[in-house]
């Protein structure tokens, strides 16, 4: 693919270098020449000096021939006003956009691009590994509204049903690995210390899960 990086910070420089080390083609552009410095040695791509949203720029970072841009500066307008220019001016259709500030995070739902808050959702990934280490994220949609988390059944919960520990809408059973073979379990089905569960849920819905889990363990 020839895809287009907006922003050399350490975030797009490490987005830039791995889509690189995966053979596309990759084109960066930053309009601080310093922030070049943040790509490796043995980066393959072009770096473009300049002004993101100037039309010859976006020209000689290929933006006629891309197929995917990334918007990933540390301005969630200029993110927002490039993603807008990609999809609008020049009909480019896979394009994604970091999110910087949370608070912005309104401001992106007006535009079709996909936007990704890193803030938000490392956040969130720090906050489930310290208050729930044994429920692991294994699949992140969106940024974190809906996730596939994996669990180890303890042994308090030898016997009891998957109703008993999913008491909740927003939380669905999606597998149950047992002795290294995967069944599709049912409301009724019993569970046994060591299986793995993978949950689908919202944040909401796993906490449910949670409060579950610790009041069995405690009772």
């Amino acid at each position: 693919m020839k895809i287009i990086i907006v922003g050399c910070g350490r975030f797009g420089s490490e987005l830039a270098y791995r889509l690189s080390k995966l053979g596309h083609e990759l084109a960066v552009i930053d309009n601080t020449p310093a922030a070049f410095h943040n790509l490796p040695p043995d980066f393959l791509g072009r770096a473009i000096e300049g002004d993101a949203l100037s039309q010859d720029v976006l020209f000689r970072a290929g933006i006629k021939h891309a197929d995917a841009l990334a918007a990933v500066t540390n301005s969630d307008v200029l993110n927002a006003v490039i993603a807008r220019v990609a999809q609008t001016v020049f009909g480019l259709k896979n394009v994604v956009v970091r999110n910087y500030d949370p608070i912005d995070r309104l401001m992106f739902e007006a535009f079709s691009a996909q936007v990704i808050s890193s803030t938000s959702w490392g956040a969130q990934r720090i906050e489930e590994l310290i208050c729930q280490p044994e429920i692991k994220t294994v699949l992140s949609a969106g940024n974190g509204e809906i996730e596939v988390y994996e669990l180890k059944v303890p042994e308090s919960w030898t016997n009891r049903t998957i109703h008993d520990l999913i008491q909740s809408s927003e939380c669905l059973p999606v597998s149950l690995t047992r002795v290294g073979r995967a069944v599709l379990p049912s409301q009724e089905t019993r569970l046994m210390e060591g299986d793995i569960l993978h949950l689908s849920a919202t944040i909401g819905g796993i906490q449910a899960v949670r409060t579950r889990l610790k009041a069995v363990q405690e009772a």
